[in-house]
């Protein structure tokens, strides 16, 4: 976990559709939406399963203890909109989870040498508090 410090970046909205979601990661913790009918996950949330477009769809709390693997990432040297300037390079990454592989979830990896991220390696799932009570999840390389 991250210190809090003065936080300038953007601050995902909650709608009807991802509170769960962001209410789960103000609290530490991955909360993912799941189909009803076909058990698909369903990610971001959203107000049907896009596999099978059934309506009825539930939550699953994964916990806190969260890993997955580089599934794709991009090193950014400039910072396309404001708060980013001042962590530059910036790793972002699309992560496929272990528990659900075909959980793909988009954050930074932070506290790494971009050098170090590669397709495969192992992550570690990490929250950042940037408010007092709002928490984004992260990533960290997990062999570090």
């Amino acid at each position: 976990m991250t210190k809090q410090t003065a936080y300038e970046k953007p601050i995902p909205l909650k709608t009807l559709d991802n509170h769960e979601y962001w209410d789960a990661a103000d609290r530490h913790e991955l909360k993912l939406q799941k189909c009803a009918e076909c058990s698909s996950f369903i990610h971001p949330p959203g107000p049907a399963c896009p596999t099978c477009g059934s309506p009825e769809t539930e939550w699953e709390l994964l916990g806190s203890d969260i890993s997955a693997t580089v599934y794709s990432y991009i090193v950014s040297y400039r910072p396309f909109l404001p708060g980013f300037q001042h962590e530059l390079p910036t790793v972002i990454t699309v992560a496929a989870l272990d528990a659900a592989p075909d959980v793909k979830i988009m954050a930074n990896i932070i506290g790494c040498d971009p050098a170090d991220v590669e397709i495969g390696v192992p992550l570690k799932m990490t929250w950042v508090d940037v408010t007092d009570d709002r928490a984004l999840p992260q990533w960290m390389l997990a062999r570090k």
